[in-house]
């Protein structure tokens, strides 16, 4: 099939043979060679005309996988009884895709390694900016109806960011599961502090899981 004449196919077709090899064989031991081997006739040239790398690969059937299920646009629509309960929601529903299925736990494995990869990093930095845009408002309902202390929700929400998105990857500050949930008891405990009771018995479930399917 050429390529040139189906791309969204073709970029299909990739998608789909890597994400099966990523699966059998490992990320690790998958080589671009390999994904080409299975295309059915699909020369080199043409992998790397859609993609750089096997990297570039992983980065969007994370993106198919993940891309589509925004936990935040539907805890902004929950019928729930005050801000807090929102950004709780919001989190609960964030952890939960990530491991929502064999495949999506195993496809975040894969990512979690990559994260001290510079331009990764610097991916997941843009993905978060944006998330605590998110987080931003339903902060300020919190701070409005009282269940949240008053304060500055901007630098609330970056600062929920910056301690669960990237303090708490083994990928940039290495810990065992021991230390990964004293991490996690110093994160509620600083957010007590500031008036934002964010991590609940549920929550604290929630995360084991999280972490046990993630291999964290």
């Amino acid at each position: 099939m050429p390529r040139n004449k189906y791309p969204e196919e073709t970029v299909q077709k990739i998608l789909d043979v890597s994400l099966q090899l990523f699966m059998e064989k490992g990320f690790e031991q998958t080589t671009v060679l390999d994904i080409v081997a299975g295309l059915g006739g699909m020369t080199r040239g043409a992998f790397y005309h859609h993609f750089k790398s096997k990297e570039e690969v992983l980065t969007a059937l994370l993106e198919q996988h993940f891309g589509g299920d925004n936990a935040f646009k539907e805890a902004v629509t929950a019928d729930v009884k005050n801000g807090l309960e929102r950004v709780k929601l919001a989190m609960k529903l964030a952890l939960k895709r990530n491991t929502a299925t064999e495949q999506d736990a195993a496809l975040m494995n894969m990512y979690i390694p990559l994260i001290s990869n510079p331009r990764f990093l610097a991916e997941k930095l843009k993905d978060d900016i944006e998330s605590a845009k998110f987080f931003e408002p339903m902060i300020a309902e919190g701070m409005a109806d009282g269940s949240i202390r008053k304060g500055n929700p901007k630098l609330m929400s970056e600062l929920l960011m910056v301690l669960v998105n990237y303090w708490m990857f083994p990928a940039l500050f290495p810990a065992d599961a021991q230390e990964m949930f004293e991490k996690a008891e110093m994160i509620a405990e600083i957010f007590e502090s500031l008036g934002f009771n964010v991590l609940d018995e549920e929550m604290w479930e929630q995360y084991k899981n999280v972490m046990n399917a993630l291999n964290i």
